[in-house]
């Protein structure tokens, strides 16, 4: 169990229901901020006590001075101590390397739903990763130098193409820049890797997978063997890229999770 101070932040649903509550789980290089502009907002309306966790190293958690030296199973731990804090089953929606982390967090524990948000590849993110260097040129220069604040017009529209639904201008998605920040390197080398230690020791929970056509990080494509291993559901969002819960395409998105919740969980 972690020893670290992590960061864990609750927004009250606005006229309770009593249906159980939600754990967002952020991704690589962000924090949990990401939630904040529009799914916290969303769901509080509709009945559902929802929480946002910083992985150690991000946000307001400790570790930001050696974020390197955390693997995804210390995020595991964070997501652990999570749980237990908020002390009922939840329902835990987890983007892109949140994904991988709520992967193996179900190698041991369970929750009441989960809900994958443009999740990594089960062969892992080598692939999409050579995908991007030869489709991008410059764009791994482009994350390192974002992550450090210097985010030039060249690379603010980099990175909004590859991130950001095709929709959004450069100057759109400036506002969301400031929450990027570095990331373990060593979680993303482990990231790189399929993780097919996990496919034989899980706990089967009501799933739901989605991610974006235009996602040019995760091929859309690739939803599918996720889907499939998890015996999840599947939704594909037309138009959205990698940021699902940022995009213009975010109501579609958090709708058809508000409904298939009413589906698989009812009250």
């Amino acid at each position: 169990m972690t020893s670290r101070k992590i960061q864990l932040n609750h927004y009250p649903a606005t006229q309770p229901t009593g249906r159980p509550p939600l754990l967002f789980v952020h991704g690589a290089y962000v924090n949990s901020s990401c939630w904040e502009y529009n799914f916290i907002p969303f769901f509080q309306h509709r009945g559902y006590d929802c929480y946002t966790i910083d992985l150690s190293g991000h946000g307001a958690s400790e570790g930001r001075e050696r974020i390197d030296d955390f693997s995804l199973n210390d995020y595991v731990d964070d997501l652990t101590w999570a749980l237990q804090r908020i002390d009922q089953s939840a329902i835990v929606v987890a983007h892109s390397m949140g994904c991988r982390v709520l992967e193996r967090y179900l190698g041991k524990g369970s929750v009441a739903a989960a809900i994958f948000l443009s999740p990594i590849p089960t062969t892992g993110t080598a692939g999409s990763a050579i995908q991007l260097a030869l489709r991008y040129p410059g764009f791994i220069e482009a994350i390192d130098a974002a992550v450090n604040g210097n985010i030039s017009p060249k690379t603010g529209e980099l990175i909004t193409k590859i991130y950001f639904s095709p929709d959004v201008a450069p100057h759109e998605a400036l506002q969301f820049l400031p929450m990027l920040g570095p990331e373990s390197q060593r979680a993303v080398a482990e990231m790189a890797m399929p993780d097919l230690r996990w496919g034989s020791a899980r706990n089967r929970v009501p799933a739901l997978v989605s991610g974006g056509t235009e996602d040019a990080v995760f091929p859309a494509s690739m939803l599918h063997f996720m889907a499939s291993a998890w015996r999840a559901d599947l939704f594909r969002a037309q138009g959205a890229g990698h940021m699902l819960m940022l995009d213009p395409q975010w109501p579609e998105i958090a709708r058809f999770m508000l409904d298939w919740l009413a589906r698989r969980l009812p009250a």
